[in-house]
């Protein structure tokens, strides 16, 4: 099954190449019933998490139709306004909606106290709202720290170096979200936090590394990872180059080749996990009509 999208958001012509897409017109011809997945896009470049996710949505055998929401309690300035008019909602626009699945994006505010986060009142009444009215929430990298700090009173640790690179994680814990996974699973890494990791009672402890720690978890309803599962080839070595423009940095680690070439090694990891989640956390939980 496709993975249902307006013909002209920029993802369109991306995915088109290698991944089967339906425009919405055609779509609508047909007597499916697509998983409705709202997409919160906390990413100062939205177009580029945009065709990152929606790469890995449009793996599923499931036919998928999506909505992106924006804040409005803050916008950035990274993305073309012209974009956000045409392809974003607000939440007063779709709190009356119910959703299958939800994923919330990090976010490159980790020096700020989540109360101190411009739109954290925005995104509370989001994640309250969505404990309600979706059936399940995948949270991502500062989204996930957001999360579990809301919901389970896990605090956030500030680092003294960044974690920046491809780090192996191992499975501590059996569930379905990692079902056809091999034994190590390699997940991009690009944050200066992480968690306390004192008081995980109330989470399932999926997958950990020595470097990166408790990286996927989850409650009985959302999971939680605070790697970039979605990064594509070349998001380290951008922002490697960014921040080389204001501190000095280490290079990503375990990323580069022999020939100081970026290696793709993650990408089969994070498309079983994002068909996992849509299949068992989703599509086999999810009421076959949304009221």
């Amino acid at each position: 099954m496709p993975l249902i999208i307006p013909k002209d958001i920029p993802a369109y012509k991306l995915l088109k190449q290698n991944t089967f897409i339906m425009e919405k017109n055609r779509a609508k011809h047909q007597d499916i019933r697509a998983l409705e997945i709202l997409i919160i896009n906390l990413m100062p470049k939205k177009i580029q998490t945009e065709n990152q996710i929606l790469s890995l949505l449009a793996n599923s055998p499931l036919q998928v139709n999506i909505t992106l929401l924006s804040t409005s309690s803050y916008v950035g300035k990274n993305t073309p306004k012209s974009h956000l008019d045409r392809f974003y909602r607000s939440f007063d626009y779709i709190k009356n909606r119910n959703f299958d699945g939800a994923i919330i994006t990090g976010a490159p505010i980790e020096h700020l106290e989540f109360e101190e986060v411009t739109y954290w009142r925005e995104l509370v009444e989001i994640m309250d709202y969505l404990k309600k009215h979706c059936t399940s929430s995948l949270y991502i990298c500062w989204g996930a720290m957001a999360g579990l700090f809301y919901f389970h009173n896990i605090k956030k640790i500030i680092f003294k170096e960044k974690l920046f690179g491809v780090f192996e994680h191992n499975i501590i814990n059996n569930d379905l979200l990692l079902c056809g996974l091999d034994d190590v699973v390699k997940i991009p890494h690009s944050r200066h936090s992480g968690i306390d990791e004192s008081n995980l009672s109330n989470l399932k402890v999926l997958l950990s590394g020595d470097e990166s720690g408790a990286s996927v978890l989850r409650d009985t309803k959302d999971v939680f990872i605070l790697g970039h599962p979605e990064y594509d080839k070349f998001t380290l070595y951008d922002e490697y180059k960014r921040d080389l423009l204001e501190f000095d940095i280490k290079p990503p680690k375990n990323y580069f080749n022999s020939l100081d070439e970026p290696t793709f090694l993650w990408r089969s990891s994070a498309s079983v996990i994002f068909s996992n989640w849509l299949n068992f956390y989703v599509y086999q939980d999810t009421p076959f009509i949304l009221n």
